[in-house]
């Protein structure tokens, strides 16, 4: 384990309920990061999506891979830059495929790697994982700018 979920909160900004990220277990700055979330039944957005067929919703997988890549990212900046200055925004999804259903007590990973960068935008390709099999995947671009 490489970050904690209270390590992540000293990265990203996100907080419960919208921290989608519990856990770090390999980054590579400026190539790529896996990182994983924990689906549990007594999250919030089960009480609407579905009742009695529960499905975690595919923008929240995207989310959460927006936010692996954002750890990535910040982790990749020189250490003189003040993350705490900082914030990155989405700017755009492509290609967003959603293969497998993901369900309560599944382990949901990100891969997520760097395609492109220039300057302070970023371009990923994110993966998500269920027990080895690709749940969701999509191009994500996004930029680092002050708060």
């Amino acid at each position: 384990m490489l970050y904690d979920v209270t390590e992540i909160q000293k990265i990203l900004p996100h907080r419960y309920p919208f921290l989608l990220v519990d856990r770090v277990s390999e980054l590579h700055p400026n190539d790529r990061i896996t990182a994983y979330k924990n689906v549990s039944i007594s999250e919030p957005i089960f009480e609407g999506h579905f009742p009695g067929h529960p499905i975690y919703p595919g923008v929240m997988i995207l989310e959460g891979m927006a936010q692996a890549g954002g750890v990535l990212a910040f982790k990749s900046l020189d250490d003189a830059i003040n993350i705490k200055d900082k914030v990155v925004y989405f700017m755009s999804i492509d290609k967003a495929k959603f293969r497998t259903p993901v369900r309560p007590g599944d382990r949901l990973v990100y891969e997520i790697s760097v395609s492109k960068r220039k300057g302070s935008v970023w371009q990923f390709d994110a993966k998500a994982y269920v027990d080895d099999k690709l749940v969701a995947q999509a191009e994500l671009k996004a930029m680092i700018v002050d708060k």
